[in-house]
């Protein structure tokens, strides 16, 4: 009789076509969700930490560090040997305000914000040098129209921020790979510049590993000729590439430089379009979104000759950022796993895809 799909392992289905990766939240990192700690070992080959090495968590004040859950989480992919990714070094989003501030709250000058940017790398990515494997380096620094984006990162270096972030954390630890990670590559000018990016780091002696692809994704977007081809133009990088945060949301799209509202703040009729869902999700949305994941695999399997690694954006439904951003209070169905770390329909897609059926 043969196996059912539920005690199939994705790490080991996919072990000759890229590794596979979950973002890890500090419960689970911490041993407070051990059914999804579970899921990890059984599953992932590879983890990123979903906030606690982001700024705010791991550099909160100028002269505080906090590395007790961040040493966890190394830990648990030691233990059990997985490849370990740092996320992330440089971002406009989640970093306090402080770190763009002199003491008397005045706008740092370019020297400083250099010199503060290189002493959080060096004590970050130092700490853990020869540990964690891979580095997002630097996060979502271009917008939808190429341009980059006005970050305080931008506005107080300019564009060179990108090149000295990578030039520190490769002085750091010089072994590690560094990525840049983006979002949004359904924007052909986004796109390109993404690829200038790239190139002129590349041509100033910059060694980039990999280029992240977020995918936050929905169940009829992006469409699968836009998503290859824009895989086809960044492969011409000639570096791996990764699918970095993968969920696919079943709820409707609301913009995320949208200001972040209560779904209580809207009336009921719109309450009731941007949380179509509140109870469960029915049967046959979770067989779209089976769908959905299914041809996505298969896709990433037919291009494994481009793909290193696809990483989910968490472990289940129940951790997923997409039911609290932008909206707070909307119940949302991405990952494989409902909220009591049971397999869906769209784990069981992935499976198949595994299996070659």
């Amino acid at each position: 009789m043969a196996p059912s799909t539920e005690s199939r392992s994705l790490k080991d289905l996919f072990k000759r076509d890229f590794l596979i990766g979950a973002a890890l939240s500090a419960d689970q990192i911490t041993g407070k969700e051990p059914a999804a700690a579970g899921l990890v070992l059984k599953h992932c080959s590879s983890i990123t930490p979903e906030n606690v090495l982001k700024w705010e968590e791991v550099h909160p004040e100028p002269d505080r560090y906090n590395f007790d859950v961040p040493d966890r989480y190394v830990e648990f992919g030691e233990k059990n040997g997985m490849f370990i990714i740092g996320h992330c070094l440089v971002w406009h989003y989640q970093t306090p305000a402080w770190v763009f501030q002199d003491s008397s709250g005045r706008p740092l000058t370019r020297d400083a914000l250099i010199e503060r940017m290189r002493d959080h790398i060096f004590k970050v990515v130092g700490r853990y040098k020869g540990r964690i494997h891979g580095w997002d380096v630097v996060n979502e620094s271009v917008m939808a129209d190429g341009s980059f984006r006005k970050s305080g990162w931008y506005e107080i270096i300019g564009e060179d921020y990108v090149r000295l972030a990578f030039e520190f954390a490769r002085q750091a630890d010089p072994d590690a790979e560094l990525y840049y990670n983006e979002y949004d590559f359904e924007y052909k000018p986004k796109v390109d510049g993404v690829i200038r990016l790239v190139r002129g780091l590349q041509s100033s002696g910059v060694r980039v590993a990999g280029v992240g692809i977020q995918g936050h994704w929905f169940l009829d977007f992006p469409a699968m000729d836009a998503l290859e081809e824009y895989v086809k133009a960044l492969s011409l990088l000639e570096v791996p590439l990764m699918i970095t945060e993968l969920d696919i949301g079943v709820v409707p799209f609301v913009h995320l430089d949208d200001p972040i509202r209560d779904l209580s703040s809207f009336d009921a009729e719109t309450r009731k379009k941007l949380n179509p869902y509140p109870d469960g999700l029915p049967a046959s949305v979770a067989a779209r979104q089976a769908e959905r994941y299914g041809e996505l695999f298969a896709f990433f399997r037919k291009r494994r000759d481009l793909f290193s690694r696809v990483t989910f954006w968490g472990v289940h439904d129940a951790q997923s950022w997409r039911s609290y951003l932008p909206i707070r209070g909307r119940a949302d169905y991405p990952m494989l796993f409902d909220k009591n770390c049971k397999p869906k329909p769209a784990f069981d897609a992935v499976v198949r895809v595994g299996l070659g059926k």
